[in-house]
């Protein structure tokens, strides 16, 4: 339905509408991460909805800019799991931009960073990346931080009355980095000056006394850090999670923060959701709790992750399933007549040259499986089974990401291969399965050529039939007899695509084998 305030029926349009009342010709959206660990698909929640209203913005003739922050100059605040203690115990309190990556190859912002921006181009994410060390040593930042140290008092009070916490008479909004330790978390701010650009400080670590250049010194506290960027950057509107919205949080201080010290209303805001991993909670880098963005780009195409995020309203929770609800979601993205698909979040998904296929994900993938994978064997089957006008690349290209998928994340009962022999589990069958079988194994031959669903029909009546043994332990018979096991994935596509006549002579071999 429309909303009401703007007429528009996409989330991404209403905000674009209400950012547009703000500023007209030439918005800056912000987004930012701090890269403390992989980046895995809950992140795409904030550059995709970014994205996703800088593309509004600009069908709607402004000149929009999305700023992806880089949140390098953050510490490492622990030794993660996924660390050597050895390595990176010493470290700790570093910007993380000052760290040698995990495998010791590089940058440890770098390190985590270029895989995830390599995604977001294949992602089709336009974005200016801008990390804050670039940010802080260009000297964008000098004012705002000058700013911030000769309002000291007034930032302290604003964070004391919207957190309700106290603040340390030595607070500061500066964390200077020590320049004999490099630890950015323990620095003690003496003095500043503002002709000079410095700031004079103590490091309670190690003791050292320094007076240091603002640019490439230090960052702000984040509470102030935040704000601070919305005035140096002019930012228009902010996607930020649901943490950062709580009461007492850090929005209700970057707001305060916006107005009182800097002089400026905050950006307008998107709150969003997490996004779940399905039975394992809110993904999370810190606990391993990942999937990174890389790897479900080698199953399934770039739109699909793209409209998984921007279908549903940012303040809704979503859970991901890489499972058997990913395969239907591919579908949904791929065939115009899907139920329940959502044209604008699809227009707003739009990576590149989007190759629909015109066959079903999991289809394909048992096809795939059946034909091992050779590409000949599987549009054969495929115009077999009645696909007409295929496109051989599109089907290539599906071909080798159902393949991904099957090898990373498919439960066992899409996993097809169909026995050699008759299996073992085929000899033991109830005698109205066998007498299923062996009605089942007369009528199949004449289905040669026929749909699944004409087939499907068939299995369904003839287990259905009065002493027949019902449809459940009908199916279950099949797969014994095909499979060698209680499961899979649809009988009648399995037989259509391996053969009716050819899954006669099985099914009557069963019957036999059982009854003897």
């Amino acid at each position: 339905m429309n909303d009401a305030r703007t007429g528009e029926r996409h989330w991404a349009d209403r905000e674009a509408v209400e950012i547009l009342q703000r500023e007209p010709e030439a918005p800056v959206v912000e987004t930012g991460i701090s890269p403390s660990g992989p980046f895995h698909v809950g992140h795409l929640r904030e550059i995709l909805t970014g994205d996703a209203l800088t593309r509004a913005l600009r069908e709607r003739g402004a000149a929009a800019r999305l700023v992806f922050i880089v949140d390098n100059l953050d510490p490492l605040r622990k030794v993660y799991p996924f660390l050597d203690a050895g390595v990176f115990g010493p470290l700790v309190g570093r910007s993380l931009c000052e760290l040698p990556a995990p495998d010791g190859e590089g940058r440890y912002d770098e390190h985590f960073l270029r895989p995830f921006l390599s995604a977001l181009g294949r992602l089709g994410v336009d974005a200016e990346v801008l990390p804050a060390s670039e940010l802080y040593a260009s000297g964008r930042m000098d004012e705002v931080v000058l700013r911030a140290l000769e309002q000291r008092d007034l930032l302290a009070r604003i964070q004391q009355e919207v957190t309700g916490k106290s603040l340390p008479e030595t607070w500061s909004p500066w964390n200077p980095r020590c320049p004999a330790c490099r630890r950015i978390d323990q620095g003690e701010v003496l003095g500043f000056d503002r002709e000079a650009g410095t700031v004079r400080s103590r490091c309670r670590a190690c003791g050292e006394e320094a007076e240091q250049p603002i640019a490439g010194g230090g960052k702000l506290t984040w509470r102030v850090d935040w704000p601070a960027r919305w005035k140096a950057l002019s930012v228009t509107s902010e996607p930020f999670g649901k943490d950062h919205a709580s009461r007492g949080g850090s929005w209700d201080t970057g707001a305060r923060i916006a107005r009182e010290v800097y002089g400026m209303e905050p950006p307008h805001p998107v709150i969003y959701e997490w996004i779940g991993l399905r039975g394992q909670g809110d993904m999370s880098s810190s606990r391993g709790n990942v999937l990174t963005v890389g790897e479900l780009l080698e199953v399934v195409p770039p739109e699909v992750l793209r409209y998984f995020v921007l279908k549903a309203r940012p303040a809704r929770a979503i859970t991901f399933d890489p499972g058997l609800p990913l395969l239907r979601l591919v579908d949904e993205v791929d065939n115009a007549a899907a139920r329940g698909r959502d044209e604008r979040a699809l227009e707003l998904s739009r990576a590149g040259r989007f190759r629909p296929v015109g066959v079903p994900f999991h289809h394909l993938v048992l096809v795939g499986q059946l034909a091992g994978f050779d590409a000949e064997r599987v549009i054969a089957l495929l115009e077999r089974g009645g696909y007409r006008d295929l496109d051989r690349g599109a089907v290539e290209e599906r071909l080798v990401l159902a393949r991904g998928w099957l090898e990373r994340f498919a439960p066992d009962e899409a996993r097809v291969e169909i026995a050699e022999t008759l299996p073992d589990a085929a000899r033991h069958l109830e005698p109205d399965q066998r007498e299923y079988l062996a009605r089942l194994a007369t009528l199949l031959p004449d289905l040669e050529g026929a749909s699944a669903d004409a087939i499907h029909e068939r299995l369904y009546a003839l287990a259905s039939i009065e002493g027949g043994p019902g449809p459940r332990r009908a199916f279950e018979a099949i797969y014994r007899a095909l499979l060698g096991r209680d499961r899979g994935p649809r009988a009648a596509s399995l037989i259509e695509i391996w053969g009716p006549r050819r899954a006669a002579a099985r099914l009557a071999e069963a019957a036999e084998a059982a009854a003897g």
